[in-house]
């Protein structure tokens, strides 16, 4: 099975990335937050940062393109050559209401021949290989079967699929009816995405759908970033690890970050899926949310470290699973 770590947006930069590629070791592709393709002749310095080679040593990293415009994507993607990347990502997955109120993300899906157009375009002038993350439509289900007869015109690297319509956002169950005959529907490679948060639930999916041998993982790992070392080789995780883990990433963002404030805006959204984990969190969580300065944070997570354990077993307290 390969594995690959999910893009989310404000969370799993270079800084993250690098702390859990030091510590676990067991990511196949990271997938960069997406760019906004354009014509612009650089990238912005926080777009660049996080795409450096430099920046990422040690780890395959896919860069994630976010646009309807071909003329963009082939832009922004021969910057990105130009930085050595051979695989770009087409981001047709996210569901937030400002990228799909702009017909980009998800909200592409709904325009199906222009999305035609847009992928003759950029496979025609493709100087590197494109995988496509998807979801199965806007507002219905089947909308899914016009879709993978537009996906399988073109030679997609990797097709990624989070079985959900973009109204879902993260709640209701993926669409397992619609992804099987998506496997059965494609000419493209495909990998699953969508609800793996623990061993439990990796395993049942594999039962399930014994051919799929690529996965990739966001929300689970975020909670548990040694969920894959779980998987593989049963390695639980253990709790001096992930206080390494989480003291790299803080004291990393304590480099190039300026103030308390922009410190703590980064770590608050870690523990909103990290907290997960631990025993008894549920007061030490808001400590840590209500935290204004670093010495406050300090004295919540030490307490937190200090006073709970990291549980083997911990689906009922993923707040986050809708």
């Amino acid at each position: 099975m390969n594995f690959y770590f999910a893009p989310m947006e404000g969370l799993t930069g270079y800084i993250y990335r690098n702390a859990h590629n030091t510590f676990f070791n067991n990511i196949d592709k990271y997938f960069s937050p997406f760019i906004i393709a354009n014509q612009s002749e650089s990238f912005k310095t926080r777009e660049l940062n996080d795409i450096l080679p430099e920046n990422n040593q040690g780890l395959v990293l896919i860069p994630q393109l976010l646009t309807n415009k071909a003329e963009d994507f082939i832009h922004t993607s021969r910057k990105l050559k130009h930085l050595g990347y051979n695989e770009i990502n087409l981001n047709l997955g996210c569901p937030s209401g400002t990228v799909v109120s702009k017909n980009r993300g998800s909200g592409f899906l709904a325009k199906r021949e222009e999305l035609d157009v847009f992928l003759d375009e950029i496979f025609s002038q493709s100087v590197t290989e494109i995988s496509v993350k998807t979801r199965i439509g806007k507002e219905q289900p089947e909308e899914f079967y016009a879709l993978i007869e537009i996906f399988n015109k073109y030679p997609i690297k990797e097709l990624i699929i989070h079985p959900r319509v973009q109204k879902d956002f993260y709640k209701n169950k993926p669409n397992l009816k619609i992804f099987k005959e998506a496997l059965i529907m494609s000419k493209n490679p495909v990998c699953y995405n969508g609800d793996i948060f623990t061993v439990e639930a990796y395993k049942e999916f594999s039962a399930d759908f014994p051919s799929v041998d690529t996965l990739m993982i966001g929300r689970g790992l975020l909670a548990n970033p040694e969920l894959i070392g779980d998987i593989k080789n049963n390695i639980k995780l253990e709790k001096a690890l992930l206080k390494d883990f989480h003291d790299k990433i803080y004291n990393d963002y304590k480099t190039v970050l300026f103030g308390d404030r922009n410190v703590l805006f980064k770590m608050k959204a870690l523990w909103f899926y990290m907290i997960s984990v631990f025993s008894n969190n549920a007061k030490y969580a808001k400590k840590i949310k209500k935290s204004e300065r670093l010495r406050d944070y300090d004295e919540a997570v030490s307490s937190l470290f200090r006073e709970q354990d990291v549980l083997e077993s911990y689906e009922k307290n993923l707040v986050f699973k809708v």
